[in-house]
């Protein structure tokens, strides 16, 4: 196929940009209404993507590659496969929905969607590039608009968060940058070519796998964040504007995990074996830790965002695993705690902006005043602690399935996170929403229409996958299977 279609999936925001910046900044409806054209488009694109994507194989496909700058072997080139298909599918419409989201922003509006399309730039870009020099860029490009749409329009403690979380990412980075360079100089001819380094992969010493691996590993572990590198974390989320927090949670923390995938595993396969223990080791921690923090928390949003923490945990079991299945249950976890924790978050935004506390304690009865945004929270609170049907139990299920057979004890124990898990949220669930109303909350309203735009599609998402999760596990099966052939043999 000739059409340059991951090209125009990232650089349409781009000229979203462009538009909103030509806007006078009084234009506000038209501010929103362009951001939300220049979103929409590449989600319209991504399902073109999802529609001609051949799953049997797992070549790179819809590969555009442009010699850049030649004399240091640079060049533009970009490919998906079945790793990169669902979170490019996964950023558009996430991103579409926060900007619909978003359309509540009434400070610095020109600003804050020019951010917005700007870091969805970076996200596309760092899941469709194949070349190392671009897959930097990108990675580098979203650290700024998320640097500034906390610092700007976030809460209290906002220059803290931001400062917190550019400062942790930014330290990651330039461990990643050293993993380049050592790539780069050692390879034969020297080439940023990800593909030709994967296929040179067998011919790098297993000393020089281990010190490259824990480079590019620090930089992905920040982003998980797989623990002790998760502090950032919580700040940026309760700080962070609702749709900020949605991209924070849906997209960005994927990026550790795909870097993983994309990166670490088939590059140095030698040390994904000899760190698969320790990795184990680490996600077990994140599973336990994040679940008990959640337990100890009042504030809603923060119990959503140290939720992320034990979530994550299970796709770092499931990549350690280094089995199809755990493998496929990484990413499965991947999608669906983007779907689902999106939402919560969303959610979380919709009562935040009625009643101005997120304080657990200090709601009650809400189902009895309003009954739909009772439901669909409920619904995806029961998504994220598991319940069979939906898409939180297929990715956790996957992921002790194919687990199990490699670490027995590190799963059982990991088992007791989905118990902590349900009663963290079903004590939210009855604080919250039944027993006697609390008639401080009389004046609270429904959800909007709006709103419910916002959130209507996750949920059709997260039933959809949990009930036939087979085109999703189609779609991935060709690409994992030889991402685990590639390090085990």
């Amino acid at each position: 196929m000739n059409f340059p279609i991951l090209s125009y999936m990232i650089f349409i925001p781009f000229l979203g940009i462009i538009a909103v910046l030509l806007l006078r900044k009084e234009q506000v409806q038209a501010i929103r209404w362009a951001s939300a054209l220049f979103s929409f488009i590449p989600l319209v694109l991504s399902f073109f993507l999802l529609a001609h994507y051949d799953s049997s194989t797992s070549a790179m496909q819809f590969v555009e590659k442009h010699n850049w700058i030649p004399s240091l072997g640079v060049t533009y080139f970009l490919g998906a496969d079945g790793l990169s298909v669902p979170m490019l599918f996964l950023t558009a419409l996430l991103s579409f929905l926060s900007v619909i989201a978003s359309f509540n922003i009434n400070f610095r509006v020109k600003e804050y969607f020019a951010f917005f399309l700007l870091l969805e730039v970076g996200m596309m870009g760092v899941f469709a590039a194949l070349d190392f020099f671009l897959f930097y860029i990108f990675w580098e490009v979203m650290l700024v608009p998320m640097y500034f749409l906390i610092g700007i329009w976030g809460g209290p403690r906002k220059e803290y968060a931001a400062i917190k979380f550019f400062l942790y990412t930014l330290f990651g980075s330039v461990f990643m940058l050293i993993g380049i360079l050592a790539l780069y100089f050692t390879s034969q001819p020297h080439t940023l070519n990800m593909m030709e380094l994967i296929s040179q992969a067998p011919l790098l010493g297993r000393g020089f796998q281990l010190i490259v691996f824990v480079a590019f590993f620090l930089a992905f572990a920040i982003k998980v964040p797989i623990f002790p590198f998760h502090t950032w974390l919580p700040d940026a989320h309760v700080e962070a504007p609702t749709a900020v927090s949605v991209i924070l949670a849906g997209i960005l923390l994927k990026m550790g995990t795909y870097g993983l995938l994309r990166v670490s595993l088939p590059m140095f396969p030698k040390a994904a074996l000899y760190y698969a223990l320790p990795l184990a080791l680490l996600a077990l921690i994140n599973i336990i830790y994040g679940a008990l923090v959640c337990m100890a928390q009042k504030d809603l949003k923060k119990m959503v965002a140290y939720s992320s923490v034990s979530h994550m945990g299970y796709c770092i079991l499931g990549i350690s695993a280094l089995t199809v299945t755990g493998v496929s249950g990484c990413v499965f976890q991947m999608f669906s705690h983007g779907l689902i924790t999106g939402a919560l978050f969303l959610l979380v935004g919709v009562l935040y902006d009625r009643a101005h506390t997120r304080d657990i304690d200090a709601f009650g009865g809400l189902w009895i005043k309003i009954p739909v945004y009772s439901g669909i929270m409920i619904l995806f609170c029961l998504g994220s602690l598991g319940l069979p049907g939906l898409s939180g139990f297929i990715s956790e299920f996957m992921v002790f399935i194919g687990s199990f057979p490699v670490f027995k004890v590190i799963v059982a124990l990991a088992v007791l996170g989905v118990v902590i898990t349900a009663a963290y949220f079903l004590r939210m669930i009855q604080k919250m929403f039944l027993g006697t109303f609390n008639t401080k909350w009389e004046a609270l309203t429904e959800i909007s229409g709006r709103e419910l735009f916002t959130v209507i599609p996750l949920a059709i998402l997260m039933i959809g996958v949990g009930v036939y999760p087979s085109p999703l596990a189609d779609m991935i099966r060709a690409t994992l299977e030889n991402i685990v052939h590639l390090v085990t043999g």
